[in-house]
Order: C-alpha cells, then sequence, then structure tokens
C-alpha cells in the first residue's frame, strides 16, 4: 500500500493534427504591442526629488496612498470597537 505518484510516471502521446499558424494578415513585428515605456519611467523613479517610490508619479499615486491610508485606519478603529463591544458582558 505505498504511495501512488500524482504525476504519470509516462509522457503523454503527442497530439497530432494541430498546428499553430500565425494569423494571416498580421505583421510579424510586436508593433500592436506600444511604446516601450520602462525607459520613461525609469527616468522618473530614478530621478532624486526627495519623494518615496510609492509617490512619484504624482497625483493619482497620492489619491491611492491616502485611500489606502483611511481604509486601513478606518478598518483599525473599527476593529477596536467591535473587540471593546464583544469584550462587555451582556445585560439579561
Amino acid at each position: 500500500q505505498g504511495l501512488k505518484p500524482i504525476v504519470p510516471t509516462e509522457s503523454p502521446a503527442p497530439i497530432s493534427g494541430t498546428t499553430s499558424k500565425l494569423a494571416s494578415g498580421l505583421p510579424a513585428t510586436d508593433s500592436f504591442l506600444g511604446k516601450n515605456k520602462v525607459t520613461d519611467l525609469q527616468k522618473i523613479f530614478q530621478r532624486s526629488d526627495g519623494l518615496p517610490v510609492h509617490l512619484k508619479r504624482g497625483v493619482p499615486d497620492t489619491m491611492l496612498y491616502r485611500t489606502t491610508m483611511a481604509l486601513s485606519i478606518g478598518g483599525t478603529i473599527y476593529c477596536l470597537i467591535a473587540l471593546f463591544i464583544a469584550s462587555q458582558p451582556r445585560n439579561q
């Protein structure tokens, strides 16, 4: 009664009859992917302007940061209130 292997030991049979073709009419280049923005983002994030990395991109990052902080503080206060209410004895 040993342990049975989860993965089969034999390799599966090759699937024949299927071909993988590129769609005709599409260019072989990756022009549909758009411009590579990595170098632009590296310039933004490596600038020494005294801002932390999570606030480098301006207003969207600031709004996301403030929303996250507000939800975290609100959740902490809610948990503390719930613990306080749960710790009080019930009146009968």
